[in-house]
This record gives C-alpha cells, sequence and structure tokens, in this order.
C-alpha cells in the first residue's frame, strides 16, 4: 500500500536532493514544472541522477550522459535503454513528500 513520506524540509530543496527511503537512494528535483522524484542510481551504470543536469523536463546522467524524463522515468536519450522508478511528489506544510510504496 502507497503512504505519503516526507523526505525533506522544502528549504532543503533547491533544485536536486538525494534522500534515502527505507535504505533506497531517491532524487528529487525541483524546477519551474513542479517536484519530481526518480530512483537515484542511473538505470545504465551506477551514477547518481540527483548530481546530473536538469533541463527540458529531463535529467541528464553525468557518467555517460543517459537522460530521462523527470515526469516518468522513461529513457529519453542513450546509452541507457531501462526506466528508472518514478515517484509522485509534492511540497506540502513546508516539507518534500513522494508517495512510496512498501
Amino acid at each position: 500500500m502507497a503512504r505519503w513520506v516526507r523526505v525533506a524540509s522544502e528549504g532543503e530543496l533547491e533544485t536536486n536532493l538525494s534522500v534515502a527511503v527505507d535504505g533506497k537512494p531517491v532524487a528529487i528535483f525541483r524546477t519551474e514544472d513542479g517536484v519530481f522524484a526518480l530512483d537515484d542510481v542511473c538505470s545504465h551504470e551506477y551514477s547518481l541522477l540527483s548530481e546530473g543536469e536538469v533541463f527540458q523536463g529531463e535529467v541528464y546522467c553525468q557518467k555517460h550522459g543517459s537522460r530521462f524524463s523527470l515526469k516518468t522515468g522513461a529513457v529519453t536519450g542513450l546509452p541507457a535503454t531501462q526506466p528508472v522508478r518514478a515517484y509522485a511528489a509534492k511540497i506540502e506544510d513546508g516539507g518534500v513528500w513522494i508517495e512510496w510504496a512498501s
């Protein structure tokens, strides 16, 4: 069953942030289009997406340039071929929340 989990305070999230939920790394992104959350590890080769650049609704992996949609986690640029998981995210009551299924 999914539940909303507070992962950070709003003040901690300027643009990109890495958090752990139940021991799993999750990348949080804040853009002019909203707040997004993805698995933090690139599906191509280990690299943290939270350390990548965000541009036009995509995050670019810093290691090999794979791109992923912030909204869906879908691959939008090679060399990655597998998507990363996307989570619903919101800012509410001064906190950053993601919908987490345990």
